[in-house]
C-alpha cells in the first residue's frame, strides 16, 4: 500500500486475513511511505513478482498516470485507488472506492436506489461517492461545500458519470430542506465539523459518514437518535478492499473472514454488516 502517511492503515489486516483464507501463503501486503512523486519511481521499478498495489492519498491521480489501461470510472472519478500488475508486465488502474460507498450504503445504510443525494465536501472522497451514487441510480446530487470554487473537480466528475450536479455553500444552504429532499447524504467533512449544524441532518433518512474515529460523530448521534441508517468509513474500506483483493488475487474475497478481522482489529466498535 503506497501513500502518505501510511502508518496507521488499517488495510494490511484486510489483505492478510484475506491471502492467509485463500491459502495464498506466499503473499504478503506492506505499507510503504511514497507521496505523487516517490510512486511513480517506485512503480517504475517493481519485477513481475508484484501483484498489485493499494494506493491512497496523495497518490491517487498519480496512479493513473503510471497505468496502461484506465477503468471507465477510475477515469471519470479522476483518481484511481487500486494498481493490478498484469501478465505482460502492464499495469491496469481502478477505483475500488466506488464500489466501497456502493457497498457501505446497501450493506449498513439500508440504501439501494433512488432520485438524489447530498454530499458535504468536494475532495477526492466526493468523487467516488458521485460515481457510487451513478451506480446507485441517482440521478441528480447536491454538493454542499465551504468554498465553491473547489468542488470543480468534483462538479466534473458528476458531468462524466451523467449527474446533474448543483453546488452549494455549505454556511448558507438550508441543510435541514436539502437532506429532507435527498434519498441519501454522505459527509466527506471531519468529525465535528458540522458543529451545530449536524443537528439539521437528522431526518436524513440514509447517512454516510467516511468519519469513523471517533464514534459516534455528532452527524451519527443525530441521525440514529432519529430513527436513521448510519454507514461509516469503516464500512467503506471493508467493501473497497474487496474488489482488491479480487483483481488482485483472481479469487473471490473471504469476505467475512475479511470482515472479522476488521471488526477484531477495530475492538468490535461497529457492526460492519455485510
Amino acid at each position: 500500500m503506497l501513500g502518505s502517511p501510511i502508518e496507521h492503515s488499517l488495510s494490511p489486516i484486510l489483505h492478510g486475513s484475506a491471502y492467509a483464507a485463500l491459502g495464498l501463503s506466499g503473499w504478503t501486503y506492506e505499507r510503504v511511505e511514497a507521496d505523487e512523486r516517490q510512486l511513480v519511481e517506485f512503480v517504475a521499478g517493481l519485477g513481475p513478482e508484484w501483484a498489485g498495489l493499494s494506493v491512497t492519498m496523495p497518490g491517487k491521480r498519480a496512479a493513473l498516470r503510471v497505468a496502461d489501461e484506465v477503468s471507465a470510472r477510475a477515469e471519470a472519478v479522476g483518481a484511481a485507488n487500486t494498481l493490478v500488475h498484469r501478465a505482460d508486465g502492464s499495469w491496469a488502474a481502478d477505483c475500488t472506492d466506488v464500489d466501497g460507498v456502493v457497498g457501505a450504503l446497501r450493506a449498513a445504510g439500508g440504501f439501494y436506489t433512488g432520485h438524489s443525494g447530498l454530499i458535504l465536501g468536494a475532495g477526492g472522497t466526493a468523487a467516488a461517492t458521485l460515481a457510487a451514487f451513478a451506480e446507485l441510480g441517482l440521478r441528480r446530487a447536491t454538493i454542499a461545500v465551504r468554498e465553491p470554487a473547489r468542488a470543480r473537480e468534483a462538479a466534473e466528475t458528476a458531468e462524466r458519470v451523467g449527474l446533474e450536479v448543483r453546488v452549494e455553500r455549505l454556511d448558507r444552504v438550508a441543510l435541514a430542506d436539502v437532506a429532507a429532499a435527498a434519498d441519501v447524504v454522505v459527509s466527506t467533512l471531519p468529525a465535528g465539523a458540522l458543529g451545530e449544524r449536524a443537528a439539521e441532518l437528522a431526518k436524513a433518512a440514509c447517512v454516510l459518514d467516511v468519519v469513523y474515529h471517533p464514534w459516534p460523530t455528532p452527524l451519527a448521534a443525530a441521525v440514529t437518535a432519529a430513527g436513521g441508517r448510519v454507514a461509516t468509513g469503516l464500512d467503506m474500506l471493508l467493501h473497497q478492499a474487496f474488489g482488491q483483493v479480487e483483481q488482485f488475487t483472481g479469487r473471490r474475497a473471504p469476505r467475512q473472514v475479511m470482515r472479522d478481522a476488521l471488526a477484531e482489529a477495530t475492538g468490535n466498535e461497529l457492526p460492519l454488516p455485510l
